[in-house]
């Protein structure tokens, strides 16, 4: 069992080598619910011989959907797999349209959802997808299919020989998954991934986590139905880690103080909360403790690895850590020793300041067409640096194309597009899949992302704009939460800007000045000449030609819900454009016709 070739060897290699009476623990009500590995694999295998019995067959679709993460969508995961069908996760938070798209699509005949509201919204548009047999629920739903009838459909285990010689026929190239991509533009993409694809980008992974083999404790909560949250689950049971399920975002400071994590996964939107909210509790502060806390806090901005800094600088760092830092990790439930982050760029003050803290983030790269990860920073062995992605995977080859995209090759490269031969051709070239990102590899063989290919936009003067490069700047200030570069073809660049309607509330409380709703924050001529001076200040950092000339507050809070993000926190730059239409004509002037 030590060879592990498909999706579903994970659970069975757990068994043998780390047997976790705590495999995966989900809360229900007030209790956290533990699940051993063999009660994990023993229900795995009633949901297959259920599925059986229902009549699927190798290559069926079946979709599953969920609020949030838990242990029944494991057990669904490697149940499904186990059949020879394919498990298509959907992010609970998209368009009835766009589940209407994906379902039909993918052709799923079956869809397993969370909860009530993922109910309703799926038998809205059931009707209209006419290979959708059955819909199943986690939870108790009135009208609605509990998914426990299937496991009781399994509960005889007359069937498990079937079970079985399918598992073995299941090679490791066959498709395991298909993930539709949330896209910042145009209908999604059902990216094939095979079991061998994901399975290599484990073990390549792997060797870059400093895990305590059968003893670490991990908090999941971003969305299992992404690839990037899912593949680090196969990680963890791989490496007997065991898994809790946060019950939400807006409840994981308390779900971490109650099962104190050695690792999370987050993104940089969430750290830059966590800091903002680090540096709000040192703000309320007064006398000798505020000025120790913003002390402990220009060291930790400092912060590079590996003593770099001297001697002078470690014995700050260490009084920092006594004084302030380690009251930071104990308010992380005090083991937290390692964060993941992936999905967007983070910014270098918050990996210094956590690194400082001791609770390194290792920032990593890649995308759902990669399985996903191509390269991650490793604090050990000198693998760790700041501002990068840190180095490419061994075994996966990257590329600077001459226009400095980054070309990736390797076992975890998608088998293509489900169903859509001309995308596929669009991003490969003779085995390298073409990411749509520049970056650069430095000399000492780290990996720095610097814009998005298709975002970069050239000025009315000929002059290219990099829109990341400024944003991650930009959104250093407290004051900017979200902003967007525009300016394609235009005189000059300027941007959208949402600010930080809290942090904006808290500073003009102190100033005076009353302001009420969002959008008397975004008309008050107070916020924007402070936002200004904010602006202003950032835009040294860049050419004359690069520099926003002009912007506009944003009365809403940029949101999935709302259509200004992805469901993995990206600017979907088009629909921020259409809706802030107006906002763009009074920066530029007349009626805009791009």
């Amino acid at each position: 069992m030590d060879n592990i070739t498909r999706l579903f060897d994970f659970p069975y290699y757990q068994l043998k080598k780390y047997n976790l009476p705590a495999a995966l623990v989900t809360k229900y009500g007030n209790e956290w619910v533990k699940t051993s590995t063999q009660e994990y694999l023993d229900k795995a295998n009633a949901f297959s011989r259920g599925l059986l019995r229902l009549g699927i067959r190798k290559n069926d679709k079946i979709a599953v959907i969920s609020s949030n993460n838990r242990t029944e969508w494991n057990i669904v995961d490697i149940g499904i797999l186990q059949t020879g069908a394919q498990n298509v996760p959907v992010y609970p938070t998209i368009s009835t349209e766009d589940y209407e798209y994906i379902l039909t699509h993918s052709e799923s005949q079956y869809c397993i959802v969370s909860d009530e509201e993922l109910y309703q919204k799926i038998m809205s548009v059931k009707p209209n997808v006419p290979r959708l047999k059955e819909v199943y629920s986690f939870n108790e739903v009135a009208g609605c299919k509990n998914w426990t009838e299937i496991l009781e459909l399994g509960k005889d285990t007359g069937n498990q020989a079937d079970v079985e010689a399918i598992k073995d026929s299941i090679k490791e190239d066959e498709l395991a998954t298909i993930i539709y991509t949330s896209g910042t533009t145009g209908r999604p993409k059902g990216v094939m991934l095979s079991h061998k694809n994901i399975v290599s980008d484990v073990l390549m992974s792997s060797e870059r986590v400093p895990f305590e083999l059968g003893q670490s404790v991990a908090l999941s909560f971003l969305p299992v139905c992404h690839i990037y949250e899912r593949m680090i689950l196969y990680i963890y049971q791989y490496c007997g880690v065991s898994i809790y399920f946060a019950e939400s975002i807006e409840k994981l400071t308390d779900n971490i103080k109650e099962t104190s994590p050695d690792v999370i996964t987050a993104v940089p939107r969430l750290l830059e909360k966590v800091y903002d909210a680090i540096i709000a509790k040192g703000s309320a502060l007064t006398g000798i403790k505020k000025k120790l806390f913003f002390w402990a806090v220009d060291v930790g901005l400092a912060y590079e690895p590996y003593g770099v800094n001297g001697l002078w600088y470690s014995a700050k760092l260490w009084l920092a850590r006594k004084l302030i830092f380690s009251k930071w990790k104990a308010g992380l439930g005090g083991k937290l020793g390692l964060m993941v982050s992936g999905s967007a760029a983070i910014q270098p003050r918050l990996a210094r300041v956590f690194a400082a803290a001791e609770i390194p983030v290792m920032e990593g790269y890649g995308l759902t067409e990669t399985s996903p990860v191509i390269a991650v920073n490793d604090q050990r062995n000198g693998g760790f640096k700041i501002g990068t992605v840190g180095k490419p995977l061994k075994g996966v080859e990257v590329m600077i194309a001459e226009d400095g995209e980054i070309l990736c090759k390797g076992p975890n490269v998608m088998m293509g597009y489900y169903n859509d031969e001309e995308k596929t051709k669009e991003v490969m070239t003779d085995g390298y899949f073409h990411t749509g990102d520049i970056g650069l590899i430095d000399k000492d063989g780290f990996l720095k992302i610097t814009d998005r290919k298709k975002e970069m936009f050239k000025t009315s003067g000929g002059k290219y704009i990099a829109p990341q490069l400024i944003e991650n700047a930009m959104k250093q200030s407290r004051f900017i939460e979200q902003i967007m570069v525009i300016g394609d073809g235009e005189k000059m660049p300027a941007a959208f800007i949402q600010p930080d309607f809290a942090f904006v509330k808290q500073w003009a409380s102190r100033k005076g000045i009353n302001l009420g709703s969002n959008q008397e924050i975004a008309d008050s001529k107070e916020v924007h000449d402070r936002i200004q001076e904010e602006v202003e200040g950032i835009n040294k950092k860049f050419g004359h030609w690069e520099q926003i000339k002009k912007f506009e507050i944003t009365p809403d809070a940029w949101s999935v819900e709302g259509g200004e993000m992805t469901p993995t926190l990206k600017l979907k730059r088009k629909s921020v454009k259409e809706k802030y239409i107006k906002l763009y004509d009074k920066i530029y002037g007349g009626t805009s016709e791009k």
